[in-house]
């Protein structure tokens, strides 16, 4: 019996400081591993960041060029058939965002919603005063869009603030 008191003397406190080491062991392992995640995805957020940064402003520049204001400046009509000129102007827009459809994977799923919001948007509102019986001719098309930038603000412009918006708060 003396030496079983004897053996659990020694035994407890061994027991019970190989225990506690354990359980220090691991936690300094789980913090370490947690400062080592937080350092690679501070790291990943610092070269992902311009990158980012880019894909806003490849985002504003098509934007910017599919405003209607602008985008009538830059195409021009042919013939000056109505439906002709904005057949071209829907399939420069279309194009224009062709271009641009892989920034999605760098912008928000709310921002990038609001992209296309914009862009169809312009897009039916080209439609829209295609079909307006008085129109009769390109120039015509042109001016009466024109008209309605001027009485409204484009839907470029609205994505464009959500843009900025989001960028603000990038930093």
């Amino acid at each position: 019996m003396e030496k079983i008191i004897e053996l659990l003397t020694y035994t407890i406190p061994a027991i019970i400081t190989g225990a506690v080491a354990y359980y220090f062991f691991m936690n300094h392992t789980n913090f370490e591993q947690q400062r080592i995640k937080l350092m690679l995805l501070k790291e990943n957020q610092q070269h992902a960041l311009p990158i980012r940064l880019q894909a806003y402003e490849r985002m504003t520049l098509f934007l910017e060029r599919i405003n209607p204001a602008k985008l009538l400046l830059r195409i021009t009509s042919i013939n000056n058939d109505k439906e002709a000129y904005a057949l071209s102007i829907i399939n420069t827009i279309e194009q224009e965002f062709e271009h641009n459809l892989s920034q999605q994977i760098y912008i928000s799923e709310k921002c990038w919603s609001v992209i296309i919001a914009s862009k169809n948007a312009t897009i039916q509102l080209i439609k829209q005063t295609e079909l307006n019986e008085e129109i009769k001719t390109a120039q015509e098309l042109r001016e009466a869009i024109l008209r309605k930038m001027l009485e409204n603000a484009s839907p470029s412009s609205t994505a464009l603030a959500f843009i900025k918006d989001e960028v603000r708060n990038l930093f």
